[in-house]
């Protein structure tokens, strides 16, 4: 990677997340959904690829973090789940998967559920954001597919995949 590279990226995450960006609405009666748990604290953007004007994708999608026994969506991934919904509303054809992942502390049926709800949050924010609720599929792992051995922190997650035109457009597999 050239040296430059880091810098570029976090000049243009800085810019990006300047840009105005269009009004979601977040009252639950138009949806009849209660918003999901959200954490307060600072917004962190991950860095951003320009394809062109209307197309901005993460450079990798980086799993959502949960605390343990958690579901709280915490703040520094809102921007990225952000992002994610602006690409799957530009690209109809688009399509995102995300499955939910645990720690091995707790039994395998707990885990299991609890994998569900961290995706499940993480479908519900992208939904509140504009998303079709069609367009997003949900899958618990639970404890099945660890990250870290030591660090369990890691498999505490939601991780997301896009499939689609999106992917194709931007240049991923």
């Amino acid at each position: 990677m050239r040296p430059y590279l880091p810098l570029l990226l976090v000049v243009v995450s800085s810019v990006a997340g300047c840009a105005a960006r269009s009004k979601v609405s977040t009252d639950s009666s138009e949806t009849g959904v209660p918003p999901p748990t959200v954490a307060t604290g600072p917004r962190v953007a991950p860095p951003v690829v320009e394809t062109d004007e209307r197309d901005a994708l993460p450079l990798d999608l980086e799993p959502v973090y949960f605390e343990l026994d958690s579901t709280t969506l915490r703040p520094e991934f809102q921007d990225t789940l952000l992002q994610v919904a602006e690409v799957l509303r530009r690209h109809p054809e688009a399509r995102v998967d995300v499955t939910g992942h645990t720690c091995e502390l707790g039994t395998t049926e707990y885990n299991l559920a609890l994998g569900q709800r961290r995706a499940s949050v993480v479908k519900d924010y992208l939904r509140r954001l504009g998303v079709d609720a069609s367009r997003i599929t949900t899958l618990s792992f639970g404890e099945e597919r660890p990250l870290s051995s030591t660090a369990l922190e890691k498999n505490r997650r939601a991780e997301l995949d896009l499939s689609g035109g999106a992917r194709a457009r931007l240049g991923a597999e």
